[in-house]
């Protein structure tokens, strides 16, 4: 095998966007790569030239890259060679097949140029200790295949979960609704619907959170950015959680400035809901919850405020991970995170190019985020 600095690597994939960024990026790297545009060239290439390391997309005309894969293992040299699949694939028949036909890794598209990097080093150095540690290998790369098969099972359930469980809340939904509207419906009947209406809202922000969370997890979680008026915004965000606020004996108010912020109006205010929800369940009855927001330079300030527990100072990084719940896991007396709505209030804020930290309210937590302002 060559120096790893000079390694050749064959990218094979139909789209030529695709293997102009894979060579850009390896080349940058100081490795030397060969293209093929089809699993058919795949092969003949790596039967002339014998690469150290070859990528493979999936889904290619004539000779797929599962096939390929088989077909090079079956080559003079082709069982010492680290194959990596890249794909827009990500179930788990995919990766089974991968596997199966003799692939080494597995990495989903779209991908960073660093993660591509690092991949190919990793099959590389792994390959090398193959040669002098087959038995260490074969439990490493055991373990690996594991992990990676474990998670996109993890993520197909999310999935199946998200889908089978919109349909009967939006169900339940409109059935309150419908009792709400009836101008036959007793007050208790329509002050019921009002509290159904509320807790099926927010058991859609937990499913749409998780649908989220998964989307930035593959790299998909992109804004849809537009002018977003931040007045009308507020305004929604408050009506949406008046019954919520109401049931809790806790007033709400609104200062949004006017004027128009560049953002994604459904992911920012699903980020607004879910900090308002956690600030009326957190804040003692009684008292307010404020929504407000300033210019702050080259961007637009937003804060969301209480007079709850407050959050200390070493938990306000930790109370943005995803199911940091129980008191152990933060102190005694600290404000939990329901589960996910803070994490994606803090991946979707982050998809902007903003930021979200937490202030002192004295008493109370401020949830303080940015967004970039209007062109």
């Amino acid at each position: 095998m060559r120096p790893a600095s000079k390694a050749l690597i064959l990218v094979a994939d139909d789209n030529a966007q695709n293997r102009a960024v894979a060579q850009a990026t390896l080349e940058d790297e100081g490795y030397e790569v060969i293209l093929a545009e089809d699993g058919e060239r795949a092969v003949a290439a790596f039967s002339e030239r014998s690469p150290d390391c070859v990528l493979l997309d999936i889904k290619m005309p004539k000779v797929d890259g599962v096939e390929a894969c088989r077909q090079i293992r079956a080559l003079p040299g082709g069982s010492d060679v680290p194959v990596v699949f890249l794909t827009a694939l990500r179930d788990v028949e995919t990766f089974d097949r991968a596997q199966l036909a003799g692939g080494d890794d597995f990495m989903t598209k779209p991908y960073r140029p660093t993660e591509l990097v690092v991949r190919v080093e990793a099959a590389l150095r792994l390959r090398r200790v193959a040669s002098e540690r087959n038995e260490l290998y074969a439990l490493v790369k055991h373990q690996r295949d594991d992990l990676q098969r474990l998670q996109l099972q993890k993520e197909q359930l999310a999935a199946f979960l998200v889908h089978d469980f919109k349909n009967p809340v939006s169900s339940i939904n409109l059935q309150a609704e419908l009792i709400r509207r009836d101008a036959e419906a007793s007050g208790r009947s329509r002050r019921a619907a009002d509290r159904i209406l509320d807790e099926t809202g927010a058991l859609m922000r937990m499913i749409t959170n998780l649908l989220d969370i998964s989307k930035a997890d593959e790299g998909k979680l992109v804004p849809r950015r537009a002018d977003v008026d931040l007045r009308a915004l507020g305004a929604e965000v408050l009506e949406a959680l008046r019954a919520r606020a109401e049931g809790s004996g806790v007033t709400l108010i609104t200062d949004m400035v006017a004027g128009n912020a560049r953002a994604d109006h459904d992911l920012i205010r699903r980020v607004l809901e879910n900090l308002v929800d956690n600030a009326i369940r957190h804040a003692p009855e009684g008292t307010t919850v404020s929504l407000r927001s300033e210019r702050a330079g080259t961007a637009t300030r937003i804060r969301v405020a209480d007079a709850g527990t407050g959050v200390p100072p070493a938990a306000r990084e930790r109370i943005f991970d995803r199911f940091v719940q129980a008191a152990e896991n933060l102190g005694e007396g600290v404000r939990s995170n329901r589960g996910l709505g803070l994490a994606f209030c803090k991946l979707a804020v982050e998809a902007h190019g903003g930021t979200i930290h937490i202030e002192d309210a004295e008493p109370g937590a401020i949830f303080c985020l940015t967004l970039p302002h209007a062109d």
